[in-house]
């Protein structure tokens, strides 16, 4: 069989990345692989290029694996890139595809999920307020000097600035070997992410730890849900700043979007969160609120 590669534009390109495109067919014209690679823009990561490759499974150990990858590793060539990141389940084709043809692994991601139905986490709250609205809540006890507060979708705009600026609790993020570079955040960035999730139908809930001292927020997590409200949500970041670390923030704000999502989400099944096992803070976190494990994905680095 003769594979033919073209290359087809992105169709959605963003202010942060960008996408090349490659579709490989058959003699007869039948797609049987494509490779995506994200060459991200931003300052802090315009070293980085990701790659998503797949084969269909009836055309696997053919070469049109190979013969995309090259396509793709040329392409980070060409726009300066210094590594290729690409990302596979514990012992699938993928993985070892990958770590066949030069790519290291430089991290280990475990998966877990949350049951609904099982989960176990205070339900008093303090101030009661329509779904949609932003509202000041406490969950448990709260650690002295701090209060929880929540929105829908785009943060507002009062809160904007300072939402901003605590999204470097993420910077020392355990990444172990990967050159995963800085993100940089600003407040158009922000809500250009909240946008994305909800162009694609889904559903962004925030919650912040914000310091009574001052009012600036010291903590957020982060949750997106199915537009239909079934199925499991996901955990997207959760971050505590540096200098308010040790009070138990994270477990408290993550606790609080469990609550909000049972009694909101009636029909959805579960919370699924991925953490880098070196992030062994996180994990502790994730297991005290009785996330079971599901399994395993490298990240592997391509260094060019």
């Amino acid at each position: 069989m003769s594979i033919q590669i073209v290359p087809l534009a992105d169709p959605q390109p963003s202010a942060s990345s960008r996408r090349l495109v490659w579709l490989a067919s058959d003699d007869d014209g039948v797609p049987v692989g494509t490779a995506f690679l994200r060459l991200f823009e931003r300052e802090g990561q315009d070293h980085l290029a990701e790659l998503e490759l797949n084969v269909h499974p009836a055309e696997r150990r053919a070469g049109v694996g190979s013969e995309l990858l090259a396509r793709a590793v040329a392409g980070a060539e060409a726009e300066g890139r210094r590594c290729v990141l690409a990302q596979a389940d514990a012992g699938t084709p993928g993985d070892h595809f990958l770590a066949a043809r030069g790519f290291r692994k430089v991290l280990t991601l475990t998966y877990a999920r949350l049951a609904l139905a099982d989960a176990a986490v205070d339900t008093a709250v303090d101030t009661a307020a329509p779904a949609h609205a932003t509202v000041d809540t406490v969950t448990g006890s709260p650690p002295a000097g701090y209060r929880l507060r929540s929105w829908d979708g785009t943060v507002p705009d009062e809160l904007a600035d300072t939402f901003t600026a605590s999204r470097r609790a993420m910077d020392d993020m355990p990444m172990d070997d990967t050159d995963y570079g800085v993100v940089v955040w600003d407040v158009e960035r922000v809500r250009a992410a909240a946008k994305a999730i909800a162009d694609r139908g889904e559903s962004l809930h925030t919650v912040v730890a914000v310091d009574e001292s001052d009012g600036s927020i010291a903590g957020f997590t982060e949750l997106v849900v199915p537009g239909d409200g079934k199925g499991d949500g996901q955990h997207y970041g959760t971050g505590v700043l540096p200098e308010h670390r040790g009070h138990g923030l994270a477990r408290w704000m993550k606790a609080e979007a469990i609550r909000q999502a049972r009694e909101r989400y009636p029909d959805l099944g579960g919370l699924l969160a991925d953490t880098a096992d070196g992030n062994t803070h996180m994990r502790a976190v994730n297991d005290s609120l009785g996330y079971r494990p599901t399994h395993r994905t490298f990240q592997y680095q391509l260094d060019l």
